[in-house]
């Protein structure tokens, strides 16, 4: 799978641990995100994450930001986007299950490199269901 992975300075303290593990799960990777923790404007980051998923470049995103709202805000802008803060394993799944998320936003201050990585895990790994669930999707961009 082909996976697009963007943060900004507050995001990166777990950036480096979520794209090794894509690599070692045989992904491929392309990086979007600052390299350091110097302050940075976290849309920066974001649109090019958003433009790989919608343009097929790739199948998934994954933003990280200290909050996880400010990478979700930008990049449920575009329509075709559904970006889901979690934090926690099971809200990964759900978003996928459920929600049909094809954006992992992860509040990096507020979750461990573990669960950070669990989340990724989950969130890859579970397809959505469809059926009921359907409709509400249909249903976010009408």
């Amino acid at each position: 799978m082909k996976i697009s992975v963007g943060n900004d300075h507050a995001g990166f303290i777990h950036k480096d641990a979520v794209i090794q593990f894509l690599k070692q799960k045989g992904h491929i990777v392309t990086n979007r995100g600052t390299n350091s923790e110097d302050s940075v404007d976290y849309p920066d980051f974001v649109h090019p994450v958003a433009q790989d998923v919608i343009k097929g470049t790739a199948d998934k995103g994954i933003l990280l930001c200290g909050s996880g709202n400010g990478v979700s805000m930008t990049a449920n802008k575009y329509a075709a986007i559904r970006a889901a803060i979690c934090w926690e394993e099971e809200l990964a799944t759900l978003a996928r299950a459920h929600n049909d998320a094809n954006v992992l936003c992860i509040p990096a201050r507020f979750v461990s490199e573990k669960t950070a990585l669990d989340m990724v895990d989950s969130f890859l790994n579970t397809s959505f269901e469809g059926g009921r669930h359907q409709k509400r999707v249909d249903k976010m961009c009408s």
